[in-house]
């Protein structure tokens, strides 16, 4: 699992990346870890070419197919490479952006239960308020995003 250190758009929580999260890589894999870790699966697809966030909900992203660089905290952040398999999990009002892909991009997006996830550009607001999930999406109950999202 990698941590990104500082903080880039949430005022206490930093993203965090598990490389190899899914051995068997489908998409139906990601689905099924989500769905398992109380984050359902919300959507197939890729990453939007421009910057935006959720202000009220924290997102999981799983690739399965392709490799994608994303920018994340906006103009000026950090670039991420994803490949199959990886999990990047995002809290609320990280701002993020597709710079490039290779191959066919394939992404499984998910939220924590019971979030209606909104899109938004510009300024981020109000997602200091947004509550922790209650499950890691990758470990469950006990997993490492506690440790890091407290």
């Amino acid at each position: 699992m990698k941590v990104l250190a500082h903080l880039l758009d949430h005022p206490r929580w930093p993203l965090l990346i598990y490389p190899g999260a899914v051995t068997t890589i489908t998409p139906e894999a990601f689905e099924e870890l989500f769905s398992r870790n109380r984050w359902p699966a919300a959507w197939r697809n890729g990453v939007h070419p421009f910057h935006h966030y959720h202000s009220n909900s924290h997102e999981a992203l799983g690739v399965y197919a392709g490799e994608v660089t994303v920018q994340f905290g906006g103009e000026g952040g950090v670039t991420v490479m994803g490949k199959p398999g990886d999990v990047i999990v995002l809290p609320a009002g990280t701002r993020h952006k597709k710079l490039s892909s290779r191959g066919a991009l394939g992404v499984v997006g998910a939220y924590p239960e019971g979030a209606n996830p909104d899109l938004c550009k510009g300024n981020v607001k109000k997602i200091a308020e947004v509550p922790l999930p209650a499950c890691d999406p990758v470990l469950g109950p006990g997993g490492p995003l506690f440790k890091y999202w407290t």
